[in-house]
């Protein structure tokens, strides 16, 4: 799911770093964009897969943009408005939006949304094991398994891991996974990230090698070739 590029054009700060936060956890590449202008920038400079517009921006608005993409793509959209009105909603499935989501909303439900169109589309692939040399991770289940048999793995440990095979021989620094696994507001220790990490390499047994130190950076997940 790591190859899968998403994009969010909304101009709240605050709901835009909300949605990268929920979607980069699923393990989706993110590309935002503050308003209109930028979105379309986005959208004729990098290949996405799906994109989330909201309808009220600066410069372009949601339908504007939308119209773009529609000239060449027929990529999922999902809409993102606080109008209720009934002629909006059939003015975008009309422009070719795909989901209409109306203000305020969960950002759960619209995760599981995206996840839906995506494979509706293809885009997702119905298999969610992930294979590695000497582990097995199923993304659905949430069951790890290593040549040495299941790992029970609290909630967070599996999030941390597979935020690792996500970003494989990608170095990660301490505050990024904090950000990621902990959340924009955590604000504690950050010593309980090497105590979890620390834990997680003790379940894993052997394959707990894979998750490195990197000295004065963090951490990096290599497998073996």
């Amino acid at each position: 799911m790591g190859g899968i590029r998403i994009l969010v054009a909304e101009d709240d700060t605050n709901l835009r770093n909300l949605l990268t936060k929920y979607l980069e956890k699923e393990g989706y590449s993110v590309f935002l964009a503050s308003d209109g202008e930028k979105a379309m920038d986005i959208w004729y400079e990098t290949p996405v897969d799906l994109a989330i517009l909201d309808v009220m921006m600066p410069y372009a608005d949601g339908w504007e943009v939308l119209e773009e993409i529609r000239q060449d793509s027929d990529i999922p959209v999902i809409m993102l408005t606080a109008k209720r009105e009934e002629e909006d909603r059939l003015k975008g499935f009309d422009l070719g939006t795909d989901d209409y989501m109306t203000k305020p909303f969960s950002s759960r439900e619209l995760v599981m949304r995206v996840k839906a169109l995506l494979k509706r589309s293809g885009k997702l692939s119905q298999n969610t094991k992930i294979d590695l040399p000497g582990i097995v991770v199923d993304r659905e289940t949430k069951i790890v398994e290593t040549n040495t048999g299941l790992v029970e793995l609290s909630a967070r440990e599996f999030d941390l891991l597979l935020y690792f095979i996500d970003n494989k021989s990608h170095a990660l620094t301490r505050m990024q996974i904090l950000d990621r696994i902990w959340g924009y507001e955590y604000d504690g220790d950050t010593r309980v990230l090497d105590t979890t990490i620390k834990r997680l390499r003790h379940k894993l047994g052997d394959c707990g090698k894979c998750i490195r130190t990197l000295r004065g950076t963090g951490y990096i997940f290599e497998v073996e070739k």
